[in-house]
């Protein structure tokens, strides 16, 4: 177990990434010289993306070089049980279009592969275009910095499914499709109070935020969600997978107040 030294060491570090990625990523944001490749996964990739999880990479083999890495353009280094997971531009089809909603993420974790949410310690979620940070370490709740301010966040009090406000990426992903999950989601949709496909790590800093209840990914990868998970859980909420497993585990998340998560987990398990 972590001591709260060394959790406020390994927050003050990752608020400085996040610094750095938040200057590099902005000087980037809108450039006409901006270099897309599609990768493998038919996934877009700017030069933005390779150049701050770069910049990131260099940042913790210097100051934390016995940690393990993982990212989502460069993939794994090390073998220890600490690992910095991040991802460079969470949104990289909003960040290629002028969009700003996209954030860099950064977590640690204390055991990896991750096994369960807990042993993520810290999470950082910056936003520059949007002019909002969100973090939280395990005890110390969850934060979010909206210009020069810091406030703590906390998740809603709704209780009840058809009163509820559910944000989510993209109806379309054929990650619905499987397993039956496409008629549970449409069965939801018409049974929440209110939909909105905010997308990627902001439907999830809303829940934190208590101004969404519900947030819902069929699929994700540990540097999608490694970040979010802890500040959700700091504000009060509940994050699993779509089966009520882990979701570092099960590949997708649902995020909720926490109220909500027995109704949600049920309606993707009838």
């Amino acid at each position: 177990m972590a001591t709260l030294l060394a959790v406020t060491s390994d927050l003050t570090f990752a608020l400085r990434m996040a610094d750095a990625a938040d200057a590099l990523t902005m000087r980037r944001f809108g450039a006409l010289d901006l270099t897309v490749d599609t990768k493998p996964d038919l996934t877009p990739v700017s030069d933005a993306d390779r150049a701050a999880e770069e910049l990131l990479r260099d940042m913790i083999s210097t100051e934390r070089p016995s940690d393990t890495i993982l990212g989502e353009e460069f993939g794994e280094t090390g073998n220890a049980d600490r690992c910095w997971i991040i991802d460079p531009i969470d949104g990289t089809k909003s960040y290629i279009r002028g969009v700003p909603v996209w954030a860099t993420l950064i977590a640690l974790t204390a055991q990896w592969p991750v096994r369960e949410s807990h042993s993520i310690s810290l999470g950082v979620v910056s936003a520059p275009a949007l002019g909002r940070r969100w973090w939280a370490t395990r005890g110390s709740g969850a934060w979010m910095t909206v210009g020069a301010s810091e406030v703590p966040i906390n998740a809603s009090a709704v209780k009840d499914i058809g009163d509820a406000s559910l944000s989510f990426t993209e109806w379309k992903d054929p990650q619905w499709d499987v397993g039956g999950r496409r008629a549970a989601f449409d069965r939801l949709l018409r049974t929440v109070w209110r939909s909105r496909a905010y997308g990627d790590f902001w439907s999830h800093m809303m829940v934190a935020e208590g101004t969404m209840d519900a947030a819902v990914e069929p699929e994700l990868f540990p540097w999608d969600m490694a970040a979010f998970i802890p500040i959700v859980e700091e504000a009060g909420g509940q994050v699993t997978a779509l089966d009520g497993t882990s979701p570092m585990v099960g590949g997708n998340a649902l995020s909720s107040n926490g109220h909500l998560h027995a109704d949600l987990l049920a309606a993707f398990n009838v």
